[in-house]
């Protein structure tokens, strides 16, 4: 594989060779395990990734998939992706055109209408790079026009929609839960994306998505508890919880990911003391607690009695913590990372998608194109 970073694993003494056979080997899993993966397709042109514990394809895991396919050029998966996105999710008209229905059932029916952020930057960054990477096409396969269409929606849905609402504050550049939310989710905060946005976007967008890069990093290490590094799955911009969904928690699923955007900006971007801050404390916290006893928490570290839900997410999001962290358990994170295998069962989809992520850019291969 094409390496432009270090490979972390080579602390604990794996291989380039070893981590590129598991990173293929989990791709497979993923796209082509008849038992094991969540990859489904539709139409002959068309394919979905399946959320396995809730039966439906998402936005999220749909830009997830198209990212993997981007990484591994597999121009023929991302294009199967892509046109279920645009058949099946993508809003012509309304308030919500020119987004995505977060949710569908594996034959296209929306179960929701409203988008949700994280898909929209998610599918912009692949689509960038699928242009970097193949060129760009016609019709919804020119991929930078497809991406700019995207940011242009989300940053000014109140100019171009009557009625609608962008999907970031225009005035402290941070990105919301949902269009209608006046709160955040730190998980959502992706400056590594924006700072790669702030020179493929619209000309005009760019100082935007450049400021929105800073105001993320200063966003993550904000919202993140001082001890134990912890983020709340959905927080105010002043970076205190927010409770939703009957949860009286509020470190839980959503969180995990902040860990894994925290090393990906390291390893793209460099070191900031903030943030680094932020995986340093995870790792801390976390070390002497064994993966079947992961909870979900208070930010102050306070256990609750809810398990938690994706615990091969949390062992793999604290593994790349290490990219960024300077806790001495740093290397044990990457053996215990390394000696779990892909998730099994219903619950597989979340887990692995964090997995094949955390696995790519501890071994050195997650780049930018």
């Amino acid at each position: 594989m094409n390496r432009m970073y270090e490979n972390m694993f080579s602390r604990i003494g794996i291989s380039d060779e070893a981590v590129d056979e598991r990173i293929s080997e989990c791709f497979n899993t993923i796209f082509f395990d008849p038992e094991d993966n969540f990859y489904h397709e539709k139409d002959p042109d068309s394919a979905c990734m399946v959320d396995t514990g809730n039966i439906d394809a998402r936005t999220e895991g749909m830009s997830y998939g198209m990212m993997m396919c981007v990484q591994m050029d597999r121009k023929d998966l991302f294009d199967k992706l892509w046109q279920f996105s645009m058949r099946y999710m993508h809003h012509e008209d309304g308030i919500y055109k020119g987004y995505f229905a977060w949710s569908v059932d594996l034959e296209g029916k929306h179960n929701f209408e409203g988008p949700a952020p994280d898909g929209e930057e998610y599918y912009a960054m692949a689509l960038f790079m699928a242009a970097a990477r193949w060129g760009n096409g016609s019709g919804i396969f020119d991929y930078e026009a497809q991406a700019k269409e995207i940011l242009r929606h989300c940053v000014h849905q109140e100019e171009i929609v009557s009625g609608g609402r962008a999907m970031w504050d225009r005035e402290n550049h941070l990105i919301r839960f949902v269009p209608e939310a006046d709160y955040s989710d730190p998980s959502y905060h992706l400056p590594h994306f924006y700072q790669v946005f702030a020179g493929r976007a619209d000309e005009k967008d760019r100082g935007f998505w450049k400021q929105a890069a800073e105001d993320s990093r200063a966003y993550i290490a904000l919202s993140a508890h001082p001890v134990t590094g912890m983020c709340a799955e959905y927080a105010g911009y002043d970076g205190e919880p927010v409770f939703r969904f009957r949860k009286n928690f509020a470190f839980y699923s959503d969180a995990y990911r902040v860990a894994m955007n925290i090393a990906l900006d390291t390893l793209w971007f460099g070191r900031r003391n903030e943030t680094a801050a932020v995986a340093t404390h995870l790792q801390d916290f976390f070390h002497g607690i064994a993966p079947e006893d992961y909870k979900a928490y208070q930010l102050d570290g306070t256990p609750v009695d809810e398990p938690a839900m994706h615990p091969v997410a949390i062992t793999a999001t604290l593994a790349a913590a290490s990219i960024a962290s300077d806790s001495r358990y740093a290397d044990e994170y990457l053996r215990s990372f390394w000696n779990t295998p892909l998730r099994k069962g219903e619950r597989r989809y979340y887990d692995n998608c964090l997995y094949f992520f955390c696995l790519m850019m501890l071994g050195g291969v997650y780049r930018i194109y």
